[in-house]
C-alpha cells in the first residue's frame, strides 16, 4: 500500500497509509524530548489528521530508541523556574525593576495552559488514536499517551510519572486522565514515588492494552489494530468516541439520553444501509462514511 508523507515540522511527521495516519515523534537525536516545536506543532498535526476525511484511525509512534523522555529541561527550564515573562512588566505602580511575583505566576500559568492544550489536542481528535510506545515514556510522554484512546507497548518500554522526582506537580494531564485508566491507587503510587515501571506492570494495571516484543512489533501491532478500526464505519467509530467522551461527568441516565439523541440523527447513514445489505449478501461491508 502506497505511503505519503505530509506535514512540515522539525519534530513531527505524518505518514498516511490507506485510511491510517501515523503521527511520528521525529526528534530521535534528543530522545524525543518535548520542546517548544513539539508544543506548537502537535495541535496542528492533530488538526490535520482530524479533518482529513480519508483518515479513519491514527497511530502515535516515535522514531529512534525511545518514545519520549518527557519535557526538554534544557529548552523549557525557564518556564519551570518562573523566569521573567517575555514582555517584562511592572506592578503596583513601580517603575523599572523586575516583574512582581504575581506577574511571573500569571505568565507561568499561561504557559502551562498552552502546553495542556497541546496535549488535549490528541484527546480531542475525532479519530481514534493508538499510542505505540517503546523505550522510555517519561513525564510528559505519559501525559501524551494518557490522551490517546488505546495504548500498546514494547517489552522494553519504561513508564514513569517522574515529576515528583524533579520537584514538580505533574500538570499536563496525567493526574486528571490516568485515574479512569489505571485507577486512583495505582496512579497515587506512581505519582508519589516517581518510580519506573516496565511494560508488564503497565499491562497489569491497565496502562497499556498489550505488549509486543520490540519497537517494530508494537508499531506493527498498532497499525494492525488501526486497520481493524478503519475497516468499520467511520460514522459509527467516531460517534462511539464522541459518546464515550460525553459520558465523562454524566450519570448513566444522562449518558443514555445523550446516545439516544446522537443515534436519532446518525442511524439514517448510508453506512447502516451498507452494513445491512452486506449482511444479507454475505460479503464484507464497504463503508463510505456517509
Amino acid at each position: 500500500m502506497a505511503e505519503r508523507t505530509t506535514f512540515d515540522s522539525p519534530v513531527l511527521s505524518i505518514v498516511h497509509t490507506g485510511a491510517v495516519a501515523t503521527v511520528w515523534l521525529d526528534r530521535a537525536e534528543a530522545r524525543n524530548a518535548m520542546g517548544q516545536d513539539l508544543w506548537r506543532d502537535l495541535p496542528r498535526a492533530m488538526e490535520i489528521v482530524g479533518e482529513d476525511a480519508d483518515v479513519r484511525a491514527v497511530v502515535l509512534a516515535a522514531k529512534g530508541p525511545h518514545f519520549s523522555v518527557g519535557l526538554d529541561l534544557k529548552e523549557m527550564g525557564a518556564l519551570l523556574v518562573g523566569a521573567e515573562p517575555p514582555t517584562g512588566g511592572q506592578s503596583g505602580g513601580q517603575s523599572g525593576g523586575s516583574s512582581s511575583a504575581a506577574v511571573k505566576a500569571r505568565a507561568t500559568r499561561s504557559d502551562v495552559l498552552r502546553l495542556q492544550a497541546s496535549i488535549t489536542s490528541v484527546a480531542r481528535c475525532p479519530k481514534p488514536v493508538i499510542a505505540a510506545v517503546h523505550g522510555y515514556c517519561i513525564g510528559g510522554g505519559v501525559d501524551l499517551i494518557a490522551a490517546c484512546d488505546i495504548r500498546l507497548a514494547s517489552a522494553d518500554a519504561i513508564f514513569s510519572v517522574r515529576e515528583a522526582k524533579v520537584a514538580i506537580v505533574a500538570d499536563l494531564g496525567s493526574l486528571q486522565r490516568l485515574p479512569s485508566i489505571i485507577g486512583p491507587g495505582h496512579l497515587a503510587e506512581l505519582a508519589f514515588t516517581g518510580k519506573d515501571i516496565g511494560a508488564e506492570r503497565a499491562k497489569e494495571i491497565g496502562l497499556v492494552n498489550d505488549v509486543a516484543t520490540d519497537a517494530e512489533g508494537v508499531q506493527k501491532a498498532a497499525h494492525e489494530l488501526a486497520g481493524e478500526i478503519a475497516a468499520n464505519s467511520p460514522i459509527a467509530v467516531q460517534g462511539t468516541k464522541a459518546v464515550l467522551a460525553a459520558n465523562e461527568g454524566r450519570t448513566v441516565a444522562e449518558g443514555l439520553e445523550y446516545v439516544a439523541t446522537w443515534n436519532a440523527g446518525m442511524l439514517s447513514s448510508d453506512d447502516l444501509v451498507e452494513a445491512m445489505t452486506a449482511f444479507m449478501e454475505r460479503r464484507p461491508p464497504r463503508f463510505s462514511g456517509r
